[in-house]
């Protein structure tokens, strides 16, 4: 079994609550595992959006390069999620981001985590950009 683990060395930076959906489940009546990468997603933009930016696309764009997800306990509706993000290494570029993902009623069992490697990118050339100084000062 391959399974890429979250390192310990990481630092806490968000956490936001979701409910999960009725139509998130599939026919094995569990969430379907496509759905965790967005639950994950959508931690990561609450995050980007509460230091101030928002998603809106401009001349240079984060964007997401790879991404994991360990699947350790089924969800199914209804639940109301906790998910955490964590930053892991910061590059030149770009920066690993991790999500642990649990029930608000267990928040210490975690049912799935995950990352994603973010890169600033120059949407013109579509080649890595290093980070402007005000955004990395913001991630350090």
């Amino acid at each position: 079994m391959m399974r890429i683990e979250i390192p310990e060395t990481k630092r806490f930076v968000h956490e936001t609550t979701m409910d999960i959906r009725w139509g998130d489940m599939d026919a094995f009546q569990h969430v379907n595992n496509t759905l965790y990468f967005r639950y994950m997603e959508q931690s990561r933009i609450d995050w980007i959006v509460s230091l101030g930016f928002t998603n809106m696309v401009d001349k240079e764009a984060l964007l997401m390069v790879n991404g994991f997800c360990n699947f350790y306990a089924q969800l199914s509706f209804p639940g109301r999620l906790l998910v955490q993000t964590f930053i892991g290494a910061i590059g030149n570029s770009s920066i690993d981001l991790y999500n642990t993902i649990a029930l608000v009623e267990e928040p210490t069992k975690i049912c799935a985590a995950g990352g994603a490697t973010m890169v600033w990118v120059d949407l013109a050339t579509n080649k890595a950009r290093p980070w402007p100084e005000h955004i990395l000062k913001i991630l350090q």
